[in-house]
Protein backbone atom coordinates (compact mmCIF):
# COMPACT_ATOMS: atom_id res chain seq x y z
CA UNK A 1 0.00 0.00 0.00
CA UNK A 2 2.37 2.44 1.29
CA UNK A 3 6.61 1.67 -0.11
CA UNK A 4 8.96 3.86 1.16
CA UNK A 5 12.61 3.20 -0.12
CA UNK A 6 15.82 4.73 0.48
CA UNK A 7 14.47 8.48 2.16
CA UNK A 8 17.03 10.88 3.24
CA UNK A 9 16.03 14.40 4.07
CA UNK A 10 18.59 17.41 5.14
CA UNK A 11 18.21 21.07 6.27
CA UNK A 12 21.76 22.48 6.03
CA UNK A 13 24.28 20.57 6.98
CA UNK A 14 22.31 18.45 9.66
CA UNK A 15 20.58 14.71 7.91
CA UNK A 16 16.82 13.97 9.70
CA UNK A 17 16.26 11.37 7.67
CA UNK A 18 19.53 8.67 6.87
CA UNK A 19 17.47 6.11 4.49
CA UNK A 20 14.54 4.95 5.56
CA UNK A 21 13.39 1.78 4.05
CA UNK A 22 9.23 1.07 5.47
CA UNK A 23 6.36 -0.66 3.90
CA UNK A 24 2.73 -0.31 5.25
CA UNK A 25 0.00 -2.58 4.28
CA UNK A 26 -3.86 -1.25 3.35
CA UNK A 27 -5.59 -1.37 6.31
CA UNK A 28 -2.92 -0.78 9.09
CA UNK A 29 -2.90 1.24 12.24
CA UNK A 30 0.52 2.05 12.50
CA UNK A 31 2.80 4.46 15.18
CA UNK A 32 5.40 5.63 14.46
CA UNK A 33 7.87 6.77 18.15
CA UNK A 34 11.13 8.01 18.39
CA UNK A 35 12.27 11.32 20.44
CA UNK A 36 12.11 14.82 19.63
CA UNK A 37 14.30 15.33 16.65
CA UNK A 38 14.44 11.75 15.70
CA UNK A 39 12.54 12.94 12.02
CA UNK A 40 8.97 11.51 12.83
CA UNK A 41 7.37 14.00 11.78
CA UNK A 42 9.49 14.78 8.25
CA UNK A 43 9.08 11.20 7.60
CA UNK A 44 4.99 12.12 7.75
CA UNK A 45 5.30 14.90 5.68
CA UNK A 46 7.23 13.09 3.14
CA UNK A 47 4.66 10.33 3.05
CA UNK A 48 2.43 12.28 2.94
CA UNK A 49 3.43 14.19 -0.21
CA UNK A 50 3.59 17.92 1.87
CA UNK A 51 7.57 17.40 1.54
CA UNK A 52 10.24 16.00 -0.91
CA UNK A 53 13.14 14.14 0.01
CA UNK A 54 16.26 14.75 -0.94
CA UNK A 55 16.54 10.90 -2.53
CA UNK A 56 14.88 7.81 -1.80
CA UNK A 57 11.38 6.53 -2.96
CA UNK A 58 7.31 7.05 -2.20
CA UNK A 59 5.22 4.54 -3.36
CA UNK A 60 1.28 4.33 -2.78
CA UNK A 61 -1.25 2.73 -4.36
CA UNK A 62 1.61 1.54 -7.15
CA UNK A 63 2.31 4.99 -7.90
CA UNK A 64 5.37 6.81 -7.18
CA UNK A 65 4.77 10.23 -5.90
CA UNK A 66 8.26 11.83 -5.63
CA UNK A 67 8.19 11.31 -9.67
CA UNK A 68 4.70 13.51 -9.89
CA UNK A 69 4.77 17.27 -11.02
CA UNK A 70 3.53 20.06 -8.69
CA UNK A 71 -0.73 19.79 -10.25
CA UNK A 72 -0.69 15.79 -10.44
CA UNK A 73 0.65 15.77 -6.92
CA UNK A 74 -1.94 18.25 -5.73
CA UNK A 75 -4.71 16.58 -7.58
CA UNK A 76 -3.30 12.98 -6.17
CA UNK A 77 -3.11 14.17 -2.43
CA UNK A 78 -6.76 15.75 -2.11
CA UNK A 79 -8.23 12.64 -3.44
CA UNK A 80 -5.96 9.92 -1.96
CA UNK A 81 -4.90 11.30 1.25
CA UNK A 82 -5.97 12.70 4.52
CA UNK A 83 -4.02 14.76 7.06
CA UNK A 84 -5.26 14.74 11.03
CA UNK A 85 -2.81 17.51 12.67
CA UNK A 86 -2.29 18.36 16.57
CA UNK A 87 -4.31 21.46 16.56
CA UNK A 88 -7.18 20.52 13.80
CA UNK A 89 -6.34 23.28 11.75
CA UNK A 90 -10.00 24.35 10.72
CA UNK A 91 -10.88 27.21 9.68
CA UNK A 92 -12.44 29.90 12.45
CA UNK A 93 -15.01 31.64 9.98
CA UNK A 94 -16.69 28.18 8.58
CA UNK A 95 -19.06 25.80 10.60
CA UNK A 96 -17.99 22.47 11.44
CA UNK A 97 -20.03 21.01 8.42
CA UNK A 98 -17.92 23.47 6.25
CA UNK A 99 -14.97 22.73 7.10
CA UNK A 100 -15.24 18.79 6.35
CA UNK A 101 -16.95 19.93 2.97
CA UNK A 102 -13.47 21.66 2.03
CA UNK A 103 -11.36 18.59 0.52
CA UNK A 104 -14.65 17.97 -1.69
CA UNK A 105 -15.41 21.76 -2.73
CA UNK A 106 -11.61 21.50 -3.74
CA UNK A 107 -11.96 18.79 -5.78
CA UNK A 108 -14.54 20.21 -7.80
CA UNK A 109 -17.47 17.93 -6.15
CA UNK A 110 -21.14 19.02 -6.12
CA UNK A 111 -22.64 21.28 -3.19
CA UNK A 112 -24.74 18.76 -2.55
CA UNK A 113 -22.77 15.99 -2.85
CA UNK A 114 -20.17 17.47 -0.69
CA UNK A 115 -23.07 18.34 2.20
CA UNK A 116 -24.80 14.91 2.10
CA UNK A 117 -20.99 13.45 3.04
CA UNK A 118 -20.19 15.79 5.13
CA UNK A 119 -23.65 14.97 7.36
CA UNK A 120 -22.85 11.49 6.78
CA UNK A 121 -19.30 11.60 8.78
CA UNK A 122 -20.41 14.40 11.14
CA UNK A 123 -23.20 11.96 12.08
CA UNK A 124 -20.85 9.02 12.69
CA UNK A 125 -18.05 11.15 14.70
CA UNK A 126 -21.51 11.62 16.45
CA UNK A 127 -21.63 15.62 15.38
CA UNK A 128 -24.52 15.72 13.35
CA UNK A 129 -26.11 18.46 16.08
CA UNK A 130 -22.76 20.16 15.90
CA UNK A 131 -22.98 20.29 12.60
CA UNK A 132 -23.71 24.11 11.97
CA UNK A 133 -21.48 25.03 14.75
CA UNK A 134 -18.31 27.32 14.41
CA UNK A 135 -14.89 25.88 15.99
CA UNK A 136 -15.08 28.56 18.65
CA UNK A 137 -18.16 27.07 19.23
CA UNK A 138 -16.93 23.07 20.37
CA UNK A 139 -15.14 21.41 22.73
CA UNK A 140 -11.47 20.39 22.35
CA UNK A 141 -12.31 17.15 21.19
CA UNK A 142 -14.87 18.17 19.07
CA UNK A 143 -13.15 20.09 16.81
CA UNK A 144 -10.66 17.02 16.48
CA UNK A 145 -13.42 14.65 15.70
CA UNK A 146 -14.56 17.31 13.15
CA UNK A 147 -10.64 17.15 11.57
CA UNK A 148 -10.86 13.46 11.49
CA UNK A 149 -13.81 13.64 9.37
CA UNK A 150 -12.49 16.19 6.92
CA UNK A 151 -9.78 13.53 6.71
CA UNK A 152 -12.52 11.71 5.63
CA UNK A 153 -14.08 13.34 3.30
CA UNK A 154 -12.59 12.51 0.06
CA UNK A 155 -12.73 8.30 1.09
CA UNK A 156 -8.52 8.52 1.34
CA UNK A 157 -6.80 5.57 1.02
CA UNK A 158 -4.34 6.48 3.77
CA UNK A 159 -4.69 9.02 6.96
CA UNK A 160 -1.54 10.70 8.58
CA UNK A 161 -1.78 11.78 11.59
CA UNK A 162 0.57 14.11 13.36
CA UNK A 163 0.04 13.78 17.31
CA UNK A 164 -3.62 14.27 16.49
CA UNK A 165 -4.41 13.26 20.57
CA UNK A 166 -1.59 15.80 21.87
CA UNK A 167 -3.75 18.36 22.62
CA UNK A 168 -6.91 16.52 24.26
CA UNK A 169 -7.49 15.69 27.76
CA UNK A 170 -7.57 11.63 28.78
CA UNK A 171 -11.08 10.80 28.05
CA UNK A 172 -10.82 12.65 24.61
CA UNK A 173 -7.50 11.64 23.88
CA UNK A 174 -8.68 7.35 24.84
CA UNK A 175 -12.32 8.43 22.39
CA UNK A 176 -10.07 9.72 19.73
CA UNK A 177 -7.63 6.59 19.96
CA UNK A 178 -10.83 4.27 19.30
CA UNK A 179 -11.98 6.41 16.61
CA UNK A 180 -9.18 5.63 14.88
CA UNK A 181 -10.15 1.93 14.81
CA UNK A 182 -13.44 1.77 14.15
CA UNK A 183 -12.86 3.91 11.06
CA UNK A 184 -10.23 0.83 9.80
CA UNK A 185 -13.15 -1.45 10.33
CA UNK A 186 -16.11 0.63 9.09
CA UNK A 187 -14.07 2.05 5.99
CA UNK A 188 -10.71 0.15 5.56
CA UNK A 189 -8.38 2.80 5.64
CA UNK A 190 -4.79 2.86 6.53
CA UNK A 191 -3.70 4.76 9.25
CA UNK A 192 0.08 6.15 9.52
CA UNK A 193 0.41 8.37 13.26
CA UNK A 194 3.60 10.46 14.70
CA UNK A 195 2.71 9.92 18.01
CA UNK A 196 4.90 10.74 21.74
CA UNK A 197 1.28 9.24 23.19
CA UNK A 198 2.60 5.38 24.62
CA UNK A 199 -1.02 4.17 25.17
CA UNK A 200 -2.27 4.70 21.49
CA UNK A 201 1.46 3.30 20.47
CA UNK A 202 0.58 0.13 22.69
CA UNK A 203 -2.90 -0.90 20.64
CA UNK A 204 -1.81 0.25 17.05
CA UNK A 205 -1.38 -2.92 14.72
CA UNK A 206 2.57 -1.86 14.56
CA UNK A 207 5.29 0.39 16.14
CA UNK A 208 7.94 1.62 14.13
CA UNK A 209 10.72 3.59 16.54
CA UNK A 210 12.64 6.21 14.78
CA UNK A 211 15.73 7.06 16.18
CA UNK A 212 18.89 9.66 14.84
CA UNK A 213 17.19 9.69 11.19
CA UNK A 214 16.91 5.58 11.22
CA UNK A 215 14.55 2.76 12.06
CA UNK A 216 15.48 0.61 14.36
Amino acid sequence: MIEVKGITKSFGSLQVLKGIDLRIEQGEVVSIVGPSGSGKTTLLQIMGTLDSPDSGSVVIDGKDVTQMKQKELARFRNQNIGFVFQFHQLLPEFTAKENVMMPALIGRQSMKASESRAKELLEFMGLAERADHKPAELSGGEKQRVAVARALMNTPSVVFADEPSGSLDSQNKAELHQLFFDLRDKFGQTFVIVTHDSELASITDRNIQLRDGLIL
